[in-house]
């Protein structure tokens, strides 16, 4: 009697503390720079999670070292749903694998609430480089080794992971520059600082719209509704050639259960609101809400996924 008693409870009481949530301003961390992918997604978010809840949900952006920052923050955080984290391949799956040392553990640290939108990269480079096609593009990297350069969003970053499994695949050898987010990083490619990079589409689309940027191939093996002229890299020599990075959302690890439940479910159908569905899509996001647990299961696979991909492409992180 007194245990289902302590249980009734436990129950009653993270009730409460569902329905009391939130009871203060939520901050969503977006390891990205404004504008960066992250950035963007948050913010369609954070606009429509405060008119639900009632409390404003504040955006804090902490580009840098990868993502290894904002994960660092959520995993100090007071495991009460307050600070979210915009997290996604690269500081839950790739991280980890290039550095063991790191200051957080995503499976021991993090409490997973959704998956929210699969992003593939693209390959780009400024107008003014002499290579029209992929073909050309490596033809060219193969007749100067070690003098091309390309830029990430920082090492261990899903644009270095994509460059250089695709350069261990064509056979190249280009020099790696690290920038402190993926706008950053589009910058520098305008600029002609370094002559390539993968990037995800929201921050380069306007620029190939434009005639600034020379866009290459998508490196998922399907075509972006939003672009839908440029190939993809499996369609020019690179069969199987497919690697994206999906953002989540994450709480605390020790958040209470009811939280992440309503969370989860107000997310659900944020992104299925056609307004906020069309605008992903045309920012080259795919929606990929589909629970709790799919996500948890999805995330383990990623690791095991990127931890071969690592391995088998040899990536340091002195690259």
């Amino acid at each position: 009697m007194r245990l289902l008693t302590a249980v009734l409870l436990c129950l009653a009481a993270g009730l409460v503390h569902a329905q009391e949530y939130p009871a203060r301003n939520v901050r969503l961390i977006a390891p990205a720079a404004p504008g960066g992918n992250p950035d963007v997604l948050g913010r369609m978010l954070a606009v429509r999670l405060s008119e639900v809840f009632g409390r404003p949900f504040v955006v804090e952006n902490v580009p840098g070292a990868g993502g290894v920052v904002a994960a660092e923050l959520l995993a100090h955080a007071a495991p009460d749903g307050h600070v979210l984290l915009m997290g996604d391949s690269g500081n839950l799956a790739i991280n980890p694998v290039l550095q063991p040392k790191l200051g957080y553990s995503p499976l021991r640290d993090f409490a997973f609430i959704t998956a929210l939108a699969a992003l593939p990269t693209i390959l780009v480079a400024p107008a003014s480089l002499p290579a029209n096609s992929l073909a050309e593009f490596v033809a060219l990297a193969k007749a100067k080794p070690g003098s091309l350069s390309y830029g990430s969003a920082g090492l261990g970053s899903i644009h270095h992971l994509t460059m250089a499994v695709f350069a261990s695949r064509a056979g190249i050898d280009m020099l790696h520059v690290p920038y402190k987010g993926g706008s950053a990083m589009v910058a520098a490619v305008l600029a002609g600082e370094v002559q390539a990079g993968w990037s995800g589409i929201p921050n380069v689309l306007p620029h190939i719209r434009s005639g600034r940027l020379k866009a290459y191939a998508i490196s998922t093996p399907r075509h972006s509704a939003s672009i839908p002229e440029v190939p993809t890299a499996a369609e020019q020599g690179f069969p199987g050639f497919d690697i994206a990075t999906v953002i989540g959302l994450q709480a605390r690890a020790g958040t209470p259960p009811e939280v992440i439940a309503r969370l989860q479910s107000a997310v659900a159908k944020i992104v299925r609101e056609p307004e906020v569905a069309a605008r992903m899509t045309a920012l080259g996001m795919e929606p990929r809400e589909d629970g709790t647990e799919n996500y948890v299961r999805f995330v383990k696979e990623d690791m095991e996924r990127y931890a071969a991909a690592v391995k088998a492409a040899g990536i340091r992180l002195d690259q």
